[in-house]
Parts: structure tokens; sequence; C-alpha cells
């Protein structure tokens, strides 16, 4: 075992910095590492099967850690999702497939067994593919991730439904596997509801970091095996656990833990697909393996962005739907292994599903990878919508410039005192967001001046530059200063060196993101080791009037390197002084 845990090891390392460099992925790296090193490779670990096994336990964490991060009332609002487009990808794709099965002979309850395993997706492959590059916040992040919850609650009635497939009638055999099925959901989430909380309290007052993590992943373990002892798909048995824990004081901390184990075992997980493939299989029919595997991923694909078309009316989200989801997934191998146990599906067909759904899985990184190099950017391009007509908009006294969280807290705050305002934002998605919540913003470039006249800013008061780019901000703040110079500029400064730039255009009213927060942080912090309120505010306004006024006169010397280093080094000494001087009096 050792041995092959080394050679494991050792394929990793090679393979996956080498295909994380030629731009595909990691994915790819550990199924070429799995393919080199497994029977059909070289031949350097055999024990295909239990390593496979182990190695589940990462798709399980992987379920476990995306729970987490999902409240349950985050999982409410995304239910229309999850059924509209689960059911849209999923009953078409199924169709689809069983009847072109059909029409290549396959007997209908075997279609059917195909049609459902085939139209299934990797979870463990395509949100990694989308975490990184940073897609899963995104429109096509999130529809997908919807899809792929989908399709593990469908688990429940596909293996419910195996023995009818197999012929068994409609008899007590699938009634039991659903009775099983919702007793194990009831057990995970009362567990989750009464007993994992206190379990945790218990365990932290401990203060065995060591215990807290066997107890994490007993939690996973543990829900893994009853959905498995239930027929349900493991992973769903973990989702949900995390789902049930996500809003407890103690999530953060199960994260910190199960994270690193769910890295490795998730990588070990794409090694075993990459081992099970059966290449001799493949040596054989290697023509109309080819034409199975591209046929699928280009079936899984039209209809996917078919149906991501028809819902969002947006092209490049539908390509990235459509191409996180063309491969087969790690539930079909346990489909069509239950099926031909069941006599459901000939064991001769089993062997080739499985092979396509393993080639499938190797084949969507690559796809994926090239469309995010060469068709990603021309549609990003393409995507974008004209801004935002704003004849006739009502003249307010405040425009904001940039409406994300920054803009946000000044937007609120304005609505509370009745106080209009214009917001402008040129990040599509985020307009379209804060929309649906009540708030009037509107798709613009405040950098163009005919955007912000459309805006009135020719009668507004105050301009408030609140955009995360800092080139982006400065256009805006030397735009205003030469167009509309009767208004009067706030900006937001991301740091030191972008306040100067923002003087340098004439900007005088800053404040940087993060300085008074950190300043408040700090005296809570003052607070929290005994040192007097009145005495811990004195001291945060001696730093901050201090910081404010070596900021403003090291603007002079922002071009010279040197004269910044002194000026700083004797900042220093004079605060020093001034704290000495103050504790004195």
């Amino acid at each position: 075992m050792f041995i092959s845990l080394l050679i494991l090891l050792a394929a990793t390392v090679i393979a996956v910095p080498l295909t994380r460099a030629a731009g595909l992925g990691s994915i790819l790296g550990y199924l070429a590492a799995g393919v080199a090193i497994g029977p059909s490779g070289l031949g350097l670990v055999t024990n295909v099967t239990e390593i496979g096994d182990v190695s589940e336990l990462g798709v399980t964490m992987l379920l476990f850690l995306i729970g987490l991060e999902l409240r349950p009332h985050r999982l409410w609002i995304l239910r229309k999702a999850v059924f509209g487009l689960g059911l849209g990808q999923m009953v078409p794709t199924t169709a689809v497939i069983a009847a072109l099965a059909m029409a290549a002979g396959v007997p209908g309850r075997e279609a059917a067994v195909l049609g459902i395993g085939l139209a299934l997706s990797s979870t463990a492959i395509a949100l990694p593919l989308l975490a990184e590059r940073n897609l899963l916040p995104t429109i096509p992040g999130r529809d997908t991730f919807a899809v792929l919850l989908f399709q593990d609650m469908a688990a429940i009635p596909v293996l419910a439904l195996l023995p009818l497939l197999a012929g068994g009638g409609a008899g007590g055999v699938s009634w039991v596997a659903v009775a099983r099925g919702a007793l194990a959901v009831a057990v995970i989430l009362g567990a989750g509801t009464y007993l994992v909380r206190p379990v945790f309290r218990l365990v932290a007052y401990a203060r065995s970091p060591e215990v807290f993590t066997a107890t994490a992943l007993l939690l996973v373990v543990g829900t893994a095996a009853l959905a498995g002892w239930a027929g349900l798909s493991a992973s769903l048995g973990a989702f949900m656990a995390g789902v049930m824990v996500s809003d407890s004081e103690y999530r953060h901390e199960l994260k910190a833990n199960i994270e690193p184990f769910e890295g490795l075992l998730l990588g070990f997980f794409f090694i075993s697909v990459g081992m099970s493939a059966d290449l001799a299989l493949l040596l054989r029919q290697p023509l109309e393996i080819a034409a199975l595997v591209l046929g699928l991923t280009a079936l899984k694909a039209l209809i996917a962005f078919t149906v991501s078309y028809l819902r969002r009316g947006l092209a490049w989200a539908a390509l990235r739907f459509a191409l996180a989801l063309p491969e087969g997934s790690e539930f079909s191998f346990v489909l069509f292994g239950a099926a031909s146990a069941a006599r459901a599906l000939a064991a001769g067909r089993a062997a080739e599903a499985t092979l396509v759904v393993a080639l499938s899985m190797m084949v969507a990184p690559v796809l994926f990878a090239a469309s995010e190099r060469f068709l990603a950017p021309r549609l990003e391009r393409a995507k974008i919508r004209p801004f935002d007509r704003l004849e006739g908009v009502e003249a307010n006294p405040v425009i904001i410039c940039g409406f994300g969280r920054f803009g946000q807290i000044v937007g609120r705050v304005l609505a509370m005192q009745k106080i209009g305002f214009t917001a402008l934002d040129k990040n599509q998605e985020q307009v379209d967001v804060v929309r649906r919540f009540g708030s009037q913003v509107f798709y613009g470039d405040p950098a163009r001046e005919e955007v912000m006249r459309a805006a009135g800013a020719e009668r507004a008061k105050v301009l408030v530059i609140a955009l995360d780019n800092m080139q982006e901000a400065l256009q805006v703040a030397e735009m205003v200063r030469r167009r509309f110079p009767h208004l009067r500029v706030v900006a937001r400064a991301r740091n030191r060196r972008h306040v100067h730039l923002l003087m340098a255009a004439g900007v005088e009213l800053l404040v940087r993101e993060t300085f008074f927060s950190a300043l408040r942080l700090t005296e809570l912090v003052m607070e929290q080791i005994g040192v007097p309120t009145a005495q811990a505010q004195r001291v945060i306004e001696l730093f901050r009037a201090h910081d404010e006024r070596i900021l403003t006169e090291s603007y002079a010397v922002a071009h010279d390197e040197r004269a910044i280093i002194q000026t700083v080094q004797d900042a220093g000494k004079e605060l020093r002084d001034l704290f000495e001087a103050d504790q004195s009096e």
C-alpha cells in the first residue's frame, strides 16, 4: 500500500503542474496520471477498486464543503433554478440519449438506464473547473451548481427505479428503497438540527484540535455512509449535512479541518477514474468509442446550451454552462454497476458505457480550457450590451459611481434620509442583481462625459467615486475636474498610493476603504485586553490625525522613493513621541 501511495503522489507531482502550466487545469493532470500508472498504462498500480473507494471520499467532502457555503435560505432562493434548470437539462438529455440508443438496437429498459446514467454530469469535475477560474459566483456558475444539485437529488428515484427496469415489477423492493431513502434523509436532517451543534460544543470544550478534526470527519463519513446504506448518493448525504451546519458557529472551523483532506482525496478520485479506463476495449473499438465520446459530449453540450440560452438569452453564459456539463458523472459508474448487477443493463454495454464516461471526463476539461482561451474572450466582448438610456432621469443632488459593496452602503444611508441619488455601474451583472432588490442603478460607464451629463452631473452637487478599480476611478476624477468642475468629489481610495493619485487628479475629500474599519477594530482589540474605552479612543484619534497629516504631507514627495522612506521613518518616531507625551499628561 505504501508503494501505491508513493506512486500516486509522484504521478500527481509530475502531471498536475504540467497541465496547469499548459492552461488545461489540474483535473486533466490527475486523469492523465491515472491512465499512465493504471492497469491499462504502465501497470504500476493495479488495486483500482481499493483506491477508488477511498478517493470517493474526496467527492463526498467536496459536497460537504459546498453545503457549508450554501445556507438554507440561499438554497430556498435557488429552488427555481434547481428544479427549473435541473429538469430542463435532465429530461431532454435522458430522452434523446435513450431514443438514440433504441434506434441503435438497444432494448428499451437498457436504453432508459443508459439515458439516465449518461445524462448525469460530474460534480467533482464541473465545480473545480469553474472554481479554478473564479466562475462559481457568475450566472453560468450558479446555474451549473443548480443542475448538479438536482442531479444528486435525483439519485433517490433513479436507484429506486432500477428494480423496475430490471423487470422486477412494482413490488415492494422499490417502495422499500424509497422508504429507506426517506428515513435516511429524515435522520440526517434531524441530527443536523438537534444533535450536531451540542456534540461540537462538547468537543470544543475539550480544546483538542485532533478530536475536533476526527468529529468533523465522522460527520462527513457518517452521513455519507447512512445515505449509501439507504441507496442514495453518498455525496448527497454529505451535502445535506453541510447545509444543516452551515449556520452554526462551527462552520469555519469545520471548513478548515475538512479542506486539506478534500483536496488530496479529490485528486485521488480523478486518478482512480483515469486508472479505471479500459484501454484494451478502446484499442479493440477505437472508432466506435471515439464516436460515442464525441457524440455524447456534443449532444449534452448542445442541449445544455439551448436550455441556458432559452432561459437567460446570454450566449456567453450558455457556452460556459454547456461546456461545464458535457462529461459523464462519477455516479454513472455506480449506476451502471448497480444496473449490471440487477440485470437491467448487459455487462458488455455497462463496460462500454463506463469507458465512454471515463473518457468524457478527460475530454471535458480540455474543451472547457480551449473555450476559455479562444471562445470566451470573444463572447465576453460580444456580451456587452448598450449602456442604459438615461434620458429623462430625475436630476438628483448626488451621483454614485460604482454600486458594489462600498457604493451600496452610501446609497442605503442616503435613501433612508430621503436624499435622492443616481447610481452608475458598468458591471451589467451587478446592475441586474441590485435592481432585483429594488435599487435604482443604471448600467453605464461613469468615465464617459455623455453618460455623466445624462445622469444629471450639470445639476448635481456631489459626486461619489466608489469604484473598485483604481485606474477607472482616476479616469472619472480627471474627466469630472475638466468637464464638471462645480461638483464636490468624494472618493474611495484603495491605499496610500491611490490617495496620492486622486489628489493629483484634483480630489480633496478622500476615504481609504480599510482605514476607519481597521481603526475601529483596533479600538475593540484594546478594549478587550483591558484598556479603558476613553484611553483607547484617544489613542485611535491621535493615530488617525497623525496618519492623515503625514499622508497629505508625503504627497509632495510621492515621486521620490527615498524621500518617502525617510518621511515614514520620521513619522514613526514622531508618533512614538506623541504617544509618550500624551501618556505623561
